[in-house]
């Protein structure tokens, strides 16, 4: 059997399971461990608190500081509305594609690492590869945490990491970084004809919305100095509002949910820095009727961002077994600014293209998973000298 059809048999065991970030990621991780028991790979499994999730970190090779790890993650985004043409739990092929929810974001990735475990115990390596299968990357990023928190004590300390979300095999050393919050505006209910007897949440939380987009306009005018990021630029978005309860009652509360992407350089907090500022300037006006009136806002997720790295090992090897000379930077989040925080070098670099990802019908490029294992194959030629 090949390399890609071996690859693409426990890809279509992955796509099987249902692993929205909603729901429990355990019957995936029990079919890896399966599968790692019969190659005879050394792993360990680290559940989440409460037992629903977990991740898989599997060590090839010898049981050293050093190595490098191959990150993926399980969780993917739901179908739920989407007009597929086939069952998105069963993988297709045709026109040189497969198809399947997590294909390729990144189901593909992860299948193609623990495809070439075998190869990996033949080589002789001389220094560690690392799998680490995650959860939870579709909303926080937290999967990797328990394991990362684990570097240099129970676990051997990796000296890069590659994280194999779709670049198209390009080299990413910088990405954005997001943070998503809820707002709340809580005011008095009265009749709405008589208005001077409440406060209606409704009229300060759009004031406050518009606030968020003058500071969207703040940050179009600052752009991005490195002239690398589409669009050029740090961003805020409000993606939901919701308040009242009928046409002609004053509206007890309105609220919004939003989120600010960060240029690599930017504070994490920019924008819930100066948003806080704008509210807390509105409360006098928002409490002339009610003293009980407020305005809170959540702290929902912060995602940090990946910051170039220039020479790093991450960098460095990545680019010469991707047989690239430069570097991009995406606009989207993914764990490698975890990695980074914790003084570990990463970059992401995976098959498949991140205009594919979270789409009805999401498919793969057969040649984008053989573009994979060239550099998987790299990778273990590398560390077998």
């Amino acid at each position: 059997m090949t390399q890609l059809a071996r690859a693409l048999d426990i890809l279509a065991q992955l796509v099987r399971f249902d692993t929205e970030t909603s729901k429990s990621n355990l019957p995936l991780i029990h079919y890896v461990e399966a599968y790692l028991r019969s190659v005879n790979a050394d792993f360990v499994t680290v559940p989440n608190t409460s037992g629903d999730k977990a991740a898989i970190f599997v060590t090839i090779g010898p049981k050293t500081d050093g190595g490098i790890v191959l990150s993926g993650h399980t969780d993917v985004v739901p179908v739920k509305g989407q007009s597929w043409t086939s069952d998105p739990f069963i993988l297709r092929e045709a026109d040189g594609r497969v198809y399947g929810r997590g294909a390729c974001d990144m189901k593909g990735f992860c299948a193609l690492a623990l495809a070439l475990i075998p190869q990996m115990q033949r080589a002789g390596l001389k220094r560690p590869i690392h799998i680490l299968l995650s959860y939870d990357e579709e909303t926080t990023c937290l999967g990797p945490m328990d394991v990362i928190a684990r570097f240099g004590i129970t676990l051997p300390r990796p000296a890069a990491v590659i994280v194999g979300e779709p670049t198209s095999m390009d080299v990413a050393d910088a990405q954005k970084s997001i943070a998503t919050y809820h707002t709340r505006v809580t005011g008095f209910e009265a009749h709405s004809a008589k208005p001077d007897l409440g406060v209606n949440a409704i009229p300060f939380a759009c004031e406050l919305v518009g606030e968020l987009y003058t500071l969207q306009d703040e940050l179009a005018l600052i752009g991005d100095a490195s002239g690398r990021f589409d669009p050029a630029m740090s961003t805020i978005s409000v993606g939901l509002i919701q308040g009242g309860t009928a046409r002609n009652i004053l509206a007890k509360e309105c609220s919004f949910q939003w989120e600010f992407r960060g240029l690599p350089d930017a504070p994490q907090r920019w924008a819930y820095d100066n948003f806080i500022r704008q509210a807390e300037a509105m409360l006098p006006r928002l409490r002339q009727n009610a003293a009980t009136a407020s305005i809170s806002t959540e702290i929902e997720i912060e995602i940090p961002g990946l910051n170039p790295d220039q020479g790093s090992l991450a960098e460095t090897l990545a680019l010469k077994l991707a047989k690239r000379n430069s570097t991009i930077a995406v606009a989207y989040a993914t764990e490698a600014g975890r990695f980074q925080q914790a003084g570990v070098p990463a970059v992401v670099c995976g098959p498949g293209s991140i205009h594919q990802a979270h789409q009805p019908d999401e498919y793969i490029e057969l040649s984008q998973l053989q573009a994979g294992l060239d550099f998987l194959n790299g990778l273990i030629a590398e560390l077998s000298v």
